[in-house]
């Protein structure tokens, strides 16, 4: 057996021999390798630098007493640098896996999106998390900045969780179990220190002491900044973090002192990071400087073909995230349709496939050459100065006998026809191509050792070929050839295409599946049949898990697992948030519903299938042992507790904290239903608990359990069902299409989170633009709308009002025009929620005078509908329509009677009387409109024909009009009229 102690040896010796140092601990406690000077300032500026080392990473927060299996306050890393990125990361981190016996042809290896940051140190990157059958064992990522700094050039870090990996590998249910040595135990040597650091972190660290070391080592960290010393200088922000995770683990740290003290070791890791910078350049580099590899040059391409033949372009990258996969094939079409469109080359069809690994674009049918063309350059008039004539000719090559005579716009000008030959088919794609890859861009970009190149993972390899030719494309450091990588697996991991038209026929051969429908086919097919007669997947309720699942393998193969019957007495929305979140599995159920103790995961590739399926057992097992450790914590806890708590949560610094927030939904809930008569005990009392569950250790652990958890709770603490389902309502919805509040409390409470919401991030961080949404603002409002249309007795408050009284709770000014952008805002959300449902534009515009009472806008629609083939309705809008177009716009709706004389205008004055003697302003409602206003049709149609409105007498005139304008108002309110089109 692999012993802890063994895999640390061999993996130090896998990467000393290839070219890294081996450097020691950091002496003062850090919370991750990533923290040691051999990382954070070696990332730092253009020395190349490649290291191993052994880092124990302390994080008081997760003291458990040595009581959880997987949990510890120190837990042991391996941590590995390559700077600069050397372009094959990725292989040779999976050669270190062979190094410590791990068959990664047997195992289930895969790189799943992860992207770390770290505010505190104004740090992040983009990479993975790297799974072994399931199991998170490594970190895996590019680094693009540290203390503020881009970095140049990139490096790799590579982050090995050691405990976790051993416990796999020797088939431990805790890490007190892992063989340390030949004969000694993990927990025979480190049991006693993981108890009494878990003591000193939950319960005996004096927090007065720790909150003045604080202070000192912030203090001795800006003295050594202010003495050009950025080593110490480090050393002592490191002791700064240690010292505020302490207090933050014995709950000793307000939301204020959060965000300072966020803000203070940000600026004291910036300072130190420019220092560095500065003390390796005074010092000469004295490592060097890396060199940036050498731009790709294309490869010589013969033309071997003059008929159409098919084009594929294949963009190789490494694993990219579902969601960027997704949007890099709809980015890749239009790219290639736009590029394609440029040029004189016919084509037909363009299709682009995509999986975790590659962007395949295949056309087909596209010309072996340009057709020839005439390009016309136009010149300077034909009266033009003699000079000016020659010097075009002379700019063009060509003498002035040369041009010719052409009129534009009636004017004659000058002209060169300029015969352009059609060029041939590799050289026209080569262009199209290049622009095609240096023209990607993702949701967030990184970089690597390609100077010229950003995009969501690093681009690895290009494949170009237009029938049996290669495409010469060069794009950076890429040089497209005709050679494609299969899985990782694959002996050889390469193949050569023979033809455009046989490269999918030969990736196929090679088990790779390009088409996603395809892909999702077999998972969906397999995973049926793997579960068949005893239970089913619920297809379309997984659709969402399904895509990702398939967007995560290039190569499927579904494997049914099963669990311990006993963890079903877990909450369902436990057991399947750790499936489809943290796992994406497939949950299991009977003809019921009800779940089953099993699991479908989906490999990618071939693989052992009882080692796999083993492998993803034990990490669910693992993971709802934790999960059932916490659960039995929060039982045991009163619900008071849990919501005092919350004081510890920051919201936002500005918004203060959990608690803070929770208060000023509950008053806004219980204002709301005083207002409209809603009130009750049962809302009292939810007020008091809401988001009381997010002070407990299962839904800090997995926060989209917020809710449901907080139902479980109340009902184990005694509290009503109908308070249990309240709290729990609150939260929804959650996204869109989710289920919507059924009680009143309820309704009330999800009402109030988002008013609160919507009203504090927009007065501190404003409203959302484009597709940037960080604090899901736009969801938050259109969970508003949502739950004002579903509840009837919501339909007198309007949303507007409601937004001001949860503006005059913040703790921040919410000005006017902070309440009239969001005004705003919700108006937009809601013609675009309602246009997406299918409503006609026109009348969806009609009714958005109605936005801040959106299910009053509801009604109307649904008025509306019936309404628009009446044709009492139609004549009825008719008339103020025809009004509405001759009044000028601010003509107000008064006028002297004495001056009407007309049968005709005093008839419709008698008729503008009795309708608005009948008609009540502030009942909506769009029949009773129509009725009562029916009997101005004829008088108004008899007016126009009758009366010369714009008479010569200004007082006659202005009469008409008033009389006109107040047809126009009657249905001021009702209807955004003009946008009717009827």
């Amino acid at each position: 057996m692999l012993t802890m102690q063994e895999a640390l040896s061999r993996l130090t010796a896998y990467w000393t021999a290839q070219g890294a140092l081996v450097v020691q601990p950091m002496n003062t406690e850090v919370g991750a390798g990533t923290l040691n000077p051999a990382t954070f300032l070696r990332v730092l500026g253009p020395e190349p630098w490649r290291v191993v080392y052994v880092e124990p990473s302390v994080r008081p927060d997760d003291s458990r007493y040595g009581e959880n299996p997987n949990r510890l306050q120190t837990h042991t890393q391996l941590q590995v640098i390559l700077k600069p990125d050397p372009g094959n990361s990725q292989e040779l981190y999976l050669g270190s896996l062979a190094a410590i016996g791990i068959d990664v042809a047997a195992h289930d290896v895969r790189f799943v999106e992860d992207n770390w940051a770290s505010p505190a140190l104004g740090a992040w990157g983009l990479g993975w998390e790297v799974w072994l059958d399931g199991l998170e064992i490594t970190q895996f990522t590019y680094f693009q900045q540290a203390g503020g700094l881009n970095l140049d050039p990139v490096s790799v870090e590579i982050t090995y969780g050691i405990e976790r990996i051993i416990m796999a590998l020797q088939e431990k249910q805790h890490f007190k179990e892992i063989e340390y040595a030949p004969g000694v135990s993990y927990g025979e040597v480190f049991g006693q220190s993981e108890y009494e650091m878990s003591r000193y972190y939950l319960d005996d660290a004096d927090i007065e002491t720790t909150r003045g070391l604080l202070d000192l080592y912030a203090r001795e960290a800006q003295r050594m900044i202010d003495a050009k010393l950025p080593v110490p200088a480090h050393t002592f922000v490191l002791k700064c973090s240690q010292a505020f995770n302490v207090l933050d683990s014995r709950g000793a740290v307000s939301t204020a002192e959060r965000a300072s003290e966020f803000a203070r070791m940000r600026r004291l890791a910036g300072e130190v990071a420019k220092l560095w910078v500065d003390r390796r350049t005074e010092l000469g580099l004295p490592l060097g400087t890396s060199v940036a590899p050498e731009p790709a040059r294309p490869i010589s391409a013969v033309q071997t073909d003059d008929q159409p033949r098919t084009l594929v372009f294949e963009i190789g990258a490494e694993e990219l995230p579902p969601a960027e996969l997704r949007a890099a094939r709809e980015q890749v079409l239009r790219l290639v349709t736009e590029g394609l469109a440029g040029t004189r080359l016919e084509h037909g069809e363009i299709r682009v496939f995509g999986t975790p690994r590659r962007l395949i674009v295949v056309v087909q049918q596209v010309a072996a050459r340009e057709d020839d063309h005439v390009r016309t350059v136009k010149g300077p008039k034909t009266q033009a100065p003699a000079k000016a004539i020659e010097g075009f000719a002379r700019g063009h090559g060509v003498s002035a006998d040369d041009l010719e005579t052409e009129e534009f716009n009636g004017v004659p000008h000058l002209v060169l026809r300029r015969h352009e030959a059609g060029r041939a088919a590799p050289e026209v794609l080569a262009d199209v191509l290049a622009k095609v890859v240096s023209g990607l861009r993702a949701a967030k970009n990184m970089r690597w050792n390609d100077p010229k190149l950003a995009f969501s993972r690093p681009l690895r390899w290009l494949t170009a070929l237009w029938g049996d030719d290669v495409v010469p494309v060069a794009v950076s450091n890429l040089a497209a050839g005709r050679q494609t990588r299969l899985l990782r697996t694959a002996v050889p991991p390469v193949a050569d295409i023979a033809s455009a038209e046989t490269f999918l026929e030969t990736l196929g051969v090679n088990g790779i599946v390009a088409d996603h429908e395809d892909r999702r086919e077999l998972i969906v097919i397999g995973a049926q049949d793997l579960v068949y007669p005893d239970g089913r997947i619920d297809v379309k309720g997984e659709a969402a898990l399904i895509d990702q699942i398939t967007d995560l393998v290039e190569q499927p193969l579904p494997l049914l697992g099963t669990f311990d019957e006993g963890y079903l007495t877990l909450p369902d929305a436990v057991l399947t948030t750790v499936m489809r979140k943290h796992q994406r599995y497939l949950p299991v159920r009977d003809e019921d519903g009800k779940l089953l103790p099993m699991f479908v995961t989906v490999a990618n590739g071939p693989v052992d299938v009882e080692l796999v399926r083993a492998g993803n057992e034990a990490v669910l097992r693992a993971r709802y042992e934790d999960a059932r450790f916490f659960y039995r914590a929060d039982l045991d806890t009163p619900l008071a507790e849990m919501t005092a708590r919350l004081s510890r949560l920051t919201f936002t610094d500005k918004l203060g904290s959990m608690a803070d927030r929770a208060g000023r939904i509950g008053a806004l809930a219980r204002q709301l239903g005083d207002r409209l008569g809603l009130g009750s005990p049962t809302l009292d009392r939810a007020a008091e608990l809401v988001k009381f569950d997010l002070g407990s250790q299962l839904v800090t652990e997995m926060t989209s359990l917020a809710g449901v958890m907080a139902r479980d709770y109340a009902l184990h603490a005694g509290e009503s069902r109908a308070v249990a389902e309240a709290v729990f309502e609150a939260e929804l919805p959650r996204n869109t299409g989710d289920a919507l509040p059924r009680t009143l409390p309820g309704a009330l409470l999800s009402l109030a989170d988002r008013l609160d919401l919507v009203a504090g991030l927009a007065a501190t961080v404003g409203l959302p633009t484009g597709s940037s949404d960080p604090f899901a603002v736009r969801r938050a409002v259109l969970g508003l709308l949502a739950v004002h249309r579903s509840t009837p007795e919501f339909a007198s408050l309007s949303l507007t009002d409601a937004l001001a009284v949860a503006a005059a709770a913040q703790p921040v000014p919410v000005g006017p025009e902070v309440l009239a952008a969001v005004s705003d805002f919700l108006a937009k959300r809601l013609e675009q929620a309602l246009t997406e449902e299918g409503r006609p534009v026109d009348r969806v515009r009609a009714v958005l005078p109605h936005f801040a009472r959106p299910s009053v806008a509801d009604t109307l629609l649904a008025q509306l509908s019936v309404a628009v083939g009446d044709a009492d309705f139609a004549a009825v809008a008719a008339a103020i329509q025809r009004a509405r177009r001759i009044v000028p716009e601010g003509t107000i709706a008064s006028y002297d009677t004495g001056a009407l004389k007309e049968p005709a205008e005093l008839a419709l004055h008698d008729a503008v009387t009795a309708v608005r003697a009948g008609l009540d302003p502030s009942v909506v409602d769009l029949p009773r409109f129509v009725t009562a206003t029916g009997q101005l049709v004829e008088p108004v149609n008899r007016f126009f024909d009758d009366v010369l409105v714009m008479a010569e007498d200004p007082a006659i005139r202005a009469a008409r009009l008033g009389l006109l304008a107040a047809v126009r108002d009657l249905g001021e309110g009702l209807l955004d009229w003009p946008q009717l089109r009827i």
